[in-house]
């Protein structure tokens, strides 16, 4: 393969209750190797459970405004803020204040990300969570 450009309106997306759905962009199905992207869509009152990976993340905030919990503290966020987070670090993204959807573009820097919910202990790969 030699690229590709995603447009994600024409892509699936998975709603992944509460408020958040999520659009993969990069993936190991659409021919990524060592990284996985893709565009969360954070509800008003809404916040992704605080969990861990087992590699770095980045995250772009696209539009609207929320919260970027890291390791205990709380930043508030809006558009072009980004964030970079170690492997093992528990964060998650809220949108508490918003009136409009937090979006946020996210880039792990494995194709093999998983994610640890920090109250459960469940680790799902990020490419088979629903």
């Amino acid at each position: 393969m030699s690229g590709a450009v995603f447009r994600p309106e024409g892509l699936p997306v998975k709603d992944r209750g509460g408020g958040i759905v999520t659009t993969p962009l990069a993936t190991a199905a659409r021919g990524a190797r060592s990284m996985l992207t893709g565009i969360t869509t954070i509800a008003p009152g809404s916040a992704v459970p605080l969990h861990t990976h087992n590699c770095e993340e980045s995250v772009v905030v696209l539009s609207g405004q929320g919260t970027a919990h890291i390791d205990g503290a709380a930043h508030p966020v809006t558009p072009r803020d980004t964030s970079w987070i170690p492997a093992g670090v528990p964060h998650c993204f809220s949108n508490e204040t918003g009136s409009e959807p937090l979006v946020i573009f996210w880039t792990y820097a494995s194709i093999d990300a998983t994610r640890t919910i920090v109250a459960t202990g469940v680790t799902t790969r990020i490419d088979e969570e629903r």
